[in-house]
């Protein structure tokens, strides 16, 4: 085999989501590029992450609508779920995943170096003892799931190991209540594990609108989801038999797992940034707008860089860091303009500001909102689902915001996006023509509705 280039135009640390997207766009244009990986190539999202857990939350979905057939008047009878062949399906779409990435990654030329690696110089990345040169560097070594100081094994997992389980646990106590907790405790729920979610802030899902988080807490109760929220936890106990979470307040919660969901950090240590005048701030790096670090010509992008953790943001800033390398002057996208989806049940979207984030921008007299239930909706009802749409806007100016509840609501979040992106006014989308029927409606419903004419409401 020929030996690895020592030298590129463009050296990556980290194959996840933001590094191999760097990756690839580097070599469309015309750059060659070293990309370092010590596991396997796409990194949490592919492997630990978004995908593994989609498949999981299909499975629950596939598992709850067996058991609700008879109302369709399909007579099937539900008798248990397989976790280890669960399991197989998931690591199969996440093999299938995978070997397509390596494919595509070779095919494209970029040259993938296997080890752990280190920056030791302000444009050297030592892998494994050897040294490798780029005229530019990108930083993208992702995240790690935070757990407090609580020791992950046996029966106190992280969605890791929760990930790799073979079995379905009788009961479950989830420790946050964000997206990640919420994905979680709905999937188990599906498949009928008695589950608690322990929120330290006042509600679940606190980063969302208060109508949508309104509309979780409800159908979470519906669905017999319990949760504590505004209590922290302070302690964590486990024996051979289960695990016993105690609040601040005292008061105890006793499950046969916890799962630790309180986030995830930046994955910063022990890659010699610091020792290359790199500023860390608990952990992040912290570039500048156009995610240069301030020293020489190193970049940060993905989950290392303060704001929203997701997959998709790494894609942009992955693409966004190379062809300002190039001189192409890209665009800034601000992180309140990337849509968000909570794929729990009842699934959540939303891009832009929340109704409370746009009074505080704008000032209180200065945002309208308009909200659409579901239940006006055809295509809704035909799936059972409740839930609603709702649209912010600036007084008498764009929407600032929009935000969805409710099953598959997140593949509708693509035209919110435009709508928030392009500073679209109701009065304009409002002409929209969508399809009847679909879920889609509702967003043309909540935007006639804010420009004053609505059709159904």
């Amino acid at each position: 085999m020929p030996e690895t280039a020592k030298e590129f135009d463009i050296l990556i640390l980290g194959g996840g989501s933001a590094g191999y997207s760097a990756a690839l766009r580097a070599v469309q244009l015309g750059f060659t590029v070293g990309l370092v990986e010590k596991g396997n190539l796409g990194g949490t999202c592919l492997h630990t992450g978004c995908i593994p857990t989609k498949a999981y939350l299909h499975a629950a979905e596939v598992a709850e609508e067996s058991q609700e057939s008879e109302k369709f008047g399909i007579n099937v009878k539900f008798e248990s779920i397989d976790m280890a062949k669960v399991r197989d399906y998931k690591d199969g779409i996440v093999a299938g995943k995978f070997k397509g990435l390596t494919g595509l990654l070779k095919m494209k030329k970029v040259t993938v170096i296997e080890g752990e690696g280190k920056l030791t110089g302000k444009d050297t990345i030592t892998v494994d003892g050897t040294e490798y040169k780029g005229k530019h560097i990108i930083l993208a070594t992702g995240s790690v799931s935070k757990t407090f100081g609580l020791e992950i094994k046996d029966r106190v997992l992280t969605s890791t190991e929760a990930l790799q389980m073979d079995y379905l646990p009788k009961s479950a106590i989830v420790l946050g209540g964000g997206v990640i907790g919420s994905e979680f405790a709905s999937m188990w729920n599906s498949m009928g594990v008695e589950v608690t979610i322990i929120e330290g802030l006042p509600h679940l899902v606190p980063n969302e609108d208060p109508s949508i988080i309104k509309v979780v807490e409800r159908e979470f109760k519906k669905r017999k989801i319990k949760f504590s929220t505004g209590k922290l936890f302070k302690t964590v106990e486990q024996n051979d038999s289960g695990v016993k979470v105690t609040l601040e307040d005292g008061k105890e919660f006793e499950a046969e797992i916890c799962l630790v969901a309180v986030g995830r950090g930046p994955n910063t240590e022990g890659f010699g940034y610091e020792d290359q005048g790199i500023t860390l701030d608990r952990g992040f790096v912290i570039p500048n707008e156009r995610l240069h670090t301030g020293v020489g010509n190193i970049y940060a992008i993905g989950d290392i860089v303060p704001g929203v953790q997701l997959a998709h943001r790494g894609y942009q800033q992955g693409r966004f860091v190379v062809e300002e390398i190039a001189g192409l002057k890209p665009q800034v996208v601000e992180d309140i303009n990337i849509p968000k989806v909570t794929f729990c049940n009842p699934e959540i979207a939303s891009v832009g500001y929340s109704q409370p984030k746009a009074e505080e921008k704008f000032g209180k007299d200065n945002v309208e909102v308009a909200e659409y239930n579901l239940a006006g909706n055809g295509k809704s009802s035909i799936l059972g689902t409740g839930g609603l749409v709702k649209v912010v806007r600036e007084k008498d100016g764009p929407i600032v915001g929009v935000h969805a509840v409710g099953k598959r609501m997140g593949e509708q979040i693509g035209e919110a996006q435009m709508w928030v992106v392009w500073e679209a006014f109701p009065e304009d989308v409002a002409t929209f023509i969508h399809a009847h029927p679909t879920q889609n409606e509702s967003l043309g419903e909540a935007a006639m509705a804010l420009a004053g004419a609505p059709l159904h409401g």
